[in-house]
């Protein structure tokens, strides 16, 4: 009996999974919900032919459900890029049935956006790192309100001190000018505030072991500037440093590009590409900083030409981040880090 090869396209829901599958001339085969189960979803698609590859939208759980059927069947999974997929859908309707049979069709004529399916301790690692980033900011918000609740009352720390020091926040937590309601709210704030720094002390204690037992995490810290959030943010992110094929492409991936709006005989930039992770490129951006205030060295270099050329600060900054991660694509090649 002939296997008939098929395009298999995943429309991924934790109540279900809705299965198209599509043959080579794009007739379908098949296209239903399914248990959200990998032995389900297999038998249903065995049922009418062997995969060529089968596509599945990334979202939250998608990942998962990839690595699971790859584990189970042997068979090519990819995840593909949400929001390219909606800009191709060309279409203002939405259902799980149009999803599903638009995931095989893409994958069927090559056409699919994919993304990195990212190992499963890589995804571990990624939400201890966006956890840490959140209570970052759950912190800078309790600050902001406790400045702004001070600004209200119009009221200034007496002592010749920066704000947030030990002194300042002793000033803080004895203040009387505050009517009953605000002292309360400021105690609510200052409570936070303490919970947030023991939630982050707690994360980075975890992100310290990580990087112990990680190669990958250990070359990035070895490089001068590079601390332990900047390490493991990359590490979380980029994963591996080899899937790029030039570090132009990793600095593009990054978000560290400049956007071209050239037309005609007109030649211009207009800032950095939309794309990347905004926690990565914050991250990045703030090494850039620290790469930029130096005062010797090969990035010193750069950075003094830059100026002399009359180009604003922040603009050297991205430029010179753009340069470091493409020089770093070459550091970490598998060969540099078995080294």
């Amino acid at each position: 009996m002939r296997i008939v090869p098929v395009f298999v396209g995943l429309d991924y829901h934790q109540s279900g999974v809705q299965v198209c599958v599509m043959d080579g001339k794009g007739n379908v085969l098949l296209n239903r919900k399914v248990d959200n189960r990998t032995g389900k979803i297999a038998k249903a698609i065995r049922r009418v032919g062997q995969p060529a590859g089968v596509a599945i939208e990334a979202c939250c759980g998608a990942a998962d459900l990839a690595d699971r059927l790859h584990q189970q069947t042997g068979w090519s999974i990819s995840l593909a890029h949400t929001g390219f997929v909606a800009r191709m859908k060309q279409n203002p309707d939405k259902t799980d049935y149009g999803d599903a049979r638009l995931l095989a069709d893409l994958l069927r004529v090559g056409y699919l956006p994919k993304v990195w399916l990212a190992p499963a301790d890589i995804r571990r690692l990624r939400r201890l790192v966006r956890y840490r980033q959140q209570r970052v900011n759950h912190r800078r918000d309790a600050k902001l309100r406790i400045r702004a609740l001070l600004r209200e009352n119009r009221l200034r720390c007496p002592l010749d001190v920066s704000a947030w020091s030990r002194p300042w926040m002793r000033w803080l937590r004895t203040v009387q000018e505050l009517g009953a309601e605000d002292r309360w709210l400021l105690d609510q704030h200052l409570e936070d505030l303490e919970l947030f720094g023991k939630q982050i002390e707690e994360v980075e204690k975890l992100l310290t072991a990580r990087a112990e037992e990680d190669a990958v995490i250990r070359k990035l810290l070895s490089f001068h500037g590079i601390g332990l959030v900047t390490a493991v943010t990359m590490r979380a992110e980029i994963g591996r440093f080899d899937r790029f094929r030039s570090g132009k492409q990793l600095a593009r991936f990054c978000g560290l590009s400049p956007r071209n709006v050239s037309s005609g005989e007109r030649q211009a930039d207009a800032g950095l590409i939309k794309a990347g992770n905004p926690q990565l490129r914050a991250v990045l951006i703030q090494f850039g900083q620290r790469l930029a205030s130096r005062t010797t060295g090969r990035w010193a270099g750069l950075v003094a030409r830059l100026l002399k050329h009359g180009k604003p600060r922040n603009v050297v900054v991205a430029a010179v981040t753009n340069r470091y991660l493409r020089w770093l694509y070459h550091q970490m090649q598998p060969e540099q880090l078995a080294a």
